[in-house]
């Protein structure tokens, strides 16, 4: 049955890939299976083959597919200890190490609904200043998720998404426009979104950070190898902070030290990791045949060599420093000869030393880059230092030559050809994104003008539903005036008719109850007070049976109940009581029905008189 089940799952994912064009095969099988199954379990369907039967009739479902796979969970500063961190001990000095008015170029991969893009924003807004933020920063913001990139444009979110903010933050940073908190436009000018499969397109390149927070981790260990792979390629590096990238809390790259070094693993922070450069040829080492014959030959060759060189014993004392090198470092006659740890040229341009250690401890030419070398006039040379450990023929070391080869104008040249490139790329993506924003400004006006004749036609529509429902209420008014004076007029009629009830009551010689159906009592008349010692409004509401008097009220459940069946019109009953001055008395007890103007009973009449 698993079998069965793996089989149905994976031609699921092919039809996936070939119908929505998402390529799930990098990521983690039980993970991904586990989502897939949440949607077959709400659904109440029982197999994956059936499931994509479904999904070939229901085209809404992919989008609540794909939602729970990508999950898309994700807050502003979400973690902001390493937030912090980053802001503290990464930025700043990568920032200082960039030429000042340069580009900062930032990716966010996997950037959902955009509130980890906008936390980056306001992170280096608050760094650089939004000048400096809106002349340099480029944040490029993809996701494979095109409802969530919907979403992450509109820079809109509510309060509770929000929360997360302190309130200077949203003052500072949020426009609240119809209960909703956007992003500030002119700093959202500098974040471009768009979809981009890690798996599958290129990569954006040449970035200083890049932000990719919880997403390897739905990914299985090839995948996370591909993808990583890419990311190297993408950011600058220098090894010192240069290069940045910052996952998240699940993801460690512990397997993957020859790309990244942790800068802080605790909050997932690396660096990219700079592989050496090309190495440069060995010099050669002791010659034989006819240069060893005429030494002349071999040391004007040495000396006239364009390529300044020096050579150390194994000593460590200077033994040979050609013309070029000799100008170019300041070495004189008397240097010769002398220990190169008291020589400038030990240390400047290139910790020379330890070079040499290394270079004879793997015995093989060690090539340090692209090392920098100030004149006093201001220029600035480039040469890549070359060390490389000289032996006998018993493979004893003799000492090193170190040669250093003038790369200015190869750098030169590539770094006109970097900014070349960076302002042809600059120009391309503001290009597009100008494209992108007046083709949505283009839909957002026709849209507008759509909405504007809609609502002119609904304007006129309700005004003239308004005057139709002026007259209405008019009319209604009137009427209401109407009923309102026939009430006024029953009213008066209900009052005298209640007071000549109440006369008619109070006149009684004996005692007089009304009771409802439910036995409360609705009217106690004086005579009924002088017996029992209770007063009306002690009693009004009450239950009858359940009064504290002289008179047994439990006996006259017999006599009412049958009254209130309309099986009796009149019943007598003959009672010994206690009246309120404690004298037993014999009281004769009348009860008739209390009937309403639909002749239906609705309570009963209790007369009680003292018998002589």
């Amino acid at each position: 049955m698993t079998g069965e089940a793996d089989a149905g799952f994976e031609d699921l994912l092919a039809f996936l890939q070939q119908s929505r064009g998402f390529d799930f095969s990098g990521y983690k099988r039980a993970s991904l299976m586990r989502r897939v199954g949440r949607r077959l379990q709400m659904l109440g369907i029982g197999s994956f083959e059936e499931y994509k039967d479904y999904l070939e009739v229901h085209q809404a479902e992919f989008a609540l597919l794909f939602n729970t796979i990508l999950i898309n969970v994700t807050s502003f500063f979400r973690d902001p200890e390493a937030w912090d961190y980053l802001a503290g001990a990464v930025v700043p000095g990568m920032l200082e190490r960039k030429p000042t008015g340069t580009p900062v170029r930032v990716w966010s991969a996997g950037c959902a609904a955009g509130q980890e893009t906008y936390t980056i924003a306001m992170m280096l807004a608050e760094i650089m200043g939004w000048e400096a933020f809106r002349e340099r920063v480029k944040i490029y913001a993809t996701d494979v998720d095109e409802e969530a990139l919907a979403q992450a444009r509109q820079a809109s979110y509510s309060a509770k998404e929000v929360e997360m903010l302190d309130a200077e933050r949203l003052e500072r940073y949020f426009d609240l426009i119809n209960g909703r908190y956007v992003f500030r436009s002119d700093l959202r000018r500098a974040v471009i979104f768009g979809r981009n499969d890690l798996m599958e397109d290129a990569p954006i390149s040449r970035l200083d950070l890049l932000v990719c927070r919880n997403t390897l981790m739905y990914f299985n260990a090839e995948a996370q190898a591909r993808i990583l792979g890419r990311f190297h390629f993408a950011l600058n590096g220098d090894g010192k902070g240069n290069g940045t990238l910052f996952l998240g809390r699940a993801e460690m790259l512990l397997t993957h030290a020859r790309l990244f070094v942790p800068l802080e693993l605790k909050y997932r922070v690396f660096a990219k990791v700079v592989p050496p450069s090309r190495r440069a040829p060995l010099p050669p080492a002791a010659d034989n045949g006819e240069m060893n014959e005429n030494p002349r030959l071999r040391d004007l060759a040495l000396e006239e060599s364009p390529v300044p060189r020096i050579v150390v014993d194994a000593d460590g004392v200077l033994a040979i420093a050609n013309a070029r090198a000799r100008v170019l470092f300041s070495i004189n006659a008397k240097d010769v000869g002398r220990p190169l740890k008291d020589l400038e040229i030990s240390y400047r341009p290139a910790e020379l030393r330890a070079l040499i250690e290394q270079a004879h401890a793997e015995r093989r030419a060690v090539t340090l880059t692209s090392v920098e070398r100030r004149f006093p006039n201001g220029e600035v040379h480039f040469l890549d230092v070359v060390v490389a450990p000289l032996f006998d023929d018993g493979q004893k070391p003799l000492g090193a030559a170190v040669s250093f080869i003038d790369v200015t104008r190869a750098i030169r040249l590539q770094e006109e050809v970097r900014r070349s490139q960076e302002e042809v790329q600059t120009a391309n993506e503001e290009l597009q994104s100008s494209n992108e924003e007046l083709q949505t400004t283009n839909e957002e006006l026709q849209s507008s003008n759509e909405e504007l004749e809609t609502t002119n036609e609904e304007l006129q529509s309700t005004n003239e539903e308004l005057e139709t429902m002026n007259e209405e209420l008019q009319s209604t008014n009137e009427e209401l005036q109407t009923v309102n004076e026939e009430l006024r007029t029953r009213s008066e009629e209900l009052n005298h008719l209640n007071g000549f009830f109440s006369s008619v009551l109070a006149s009684l010689s004996t005692g007089a109850v009304v009771v409802n159906r439910n036995l409360d009592v609705l009217m106690w008349n004086h005579r009924a007070e002088d017996m029992w010692g209770l007063r009306a409004d002690e009693v009004q509401g009450k239950g009858l049976l359940n009064l504290d008097i002289g008179l047994p009220v439990a006996e006259l459940r017999t006599v009412i109940r049958p009254c209130l069946a309309g099986e009796i019109d009149r019943q007598e009953v003959l009672l010994d009581a206690v009246n309120r001055r404690g004298k037993k008395i014999k009281c004769r007890v009348t009860c008739t029905p209390l009937v309403a103007g639909s002749k239906k009973r609705e309570g009963v009449i209790l007369m009680m008189e003292e018998e002589a």
